[in-house]
């Protein structure tokens, strides 16, 4: 990944829809950004991401609407995803795996963190989430890898 797209990739992880106007994708950045915003409001997710970082994890789990917050997963990853994709030309076919599955294992985070509790904590809604990320990653590289040689 050069220093370019690497660029595209950090703006869309701060924003969704940043890493398109870099990209000079105008219109899908707008979307992608609009989406942001309404699903962020609706979710409470500010909040709830606030209460997170003061360890009021039960106060974050009663804030948050989980209804809208599911749709953040999906949006926050297609956002880096297409970002990368559109900076570098799509030169694997299968790049979209570590970000899908990344995707895939936060949503399931966030179905769960309500009541899991990993060594005896309950990490809520942010916290448990982003612990899923690691393991999303690194199952898509490993998919990709065996795609890649398969192919």
């Amino acid at each position: 990944m050069n220093k370019n797209t690497f660029e595209k990739l950090l703006w869309s992880i701060a924003l969704p829809g940043f890493g398109q106007y870099l990209n000079g994708k105008y219109f899908k950045g707008t979307v992608l950004l609009m989406l942001e915003i309404l699903i962020n409001v609706q979710s409470n997710f500010n909040q709830v991401i606030l209460l997170s970082f003061h360890g009021e994890i039960s106060d974050a789990i009663k804030h948050a609407d989980y209804q809208w917050l599911m749709f953040y997963p999906c949006l926050y990853f297609f956002s880096m995803w297409d970002a990368v994709k559109d900076a570098d030309g799509e030169k694997d076919p299968y790049s979209f795996l570590p970000y899908v599955f990344a995707a895939f294992f936060v949503t399931m985070g966030l179905i769960f963190s309500s009541n899991l509790t990993v060594f005896g904590v309950l990490l809520g809604p942010v916290w448990l989430p982003v612990l899923f990320v690691f393991p999303g990653i690194i199952i898509g590289l490993i998919i990709r890898k065996i795609l890649n040689n398969i192919s």
